[in-house]
């Protein structure tokens, strides 16, 4: 759970435990029905955050291959380019989609 998350909801389950307590459902501009609809959004929190958090999961194991990947096509991009420009003059280099400039 992401600490913020974690946080708010920490937070909110102290002001309904706080509420309950010394409100009782009267006064203070704060109705039983009020209390439990927040307790719901809680509840909602809670299962989204964990939904997130399973999905980071599945999805960490194909970031770090799209990474890999795109260090070997960088790599392989930057290897080429050397090599063209080595033989090439630079009037050359964008026939080969280089478009550096010295």
């Amino acid at each position: 759970m992401s600490k913020t998350t974690e946080l708010q909801i920490e937070k909110s389950r102290n002001l309904i435990e706080g509420l309950r307590k010394h409100l009782a459902g009267k006064g203070g501009g704060v109705t039983n029905k009020e209390i439990g609809d927040m307790e719901q959004d809680i509840r909602d929190l809670a299962a989204a955050n964990a939904e997130v958090e399973r999905l980071r999961e599945e999805l960490r194991p194909k970031f770090k291959r799209m990474n890999e990947a795109m260090a070997r096509v960088k790599e392989a991009y930057a290897a080429k380019k050397r090599v063209l420009k080595g033989y090439y003059t630079q009037e050359h280099w964008a026939e080969y989609g280089i478009p550096d400039k010295r």
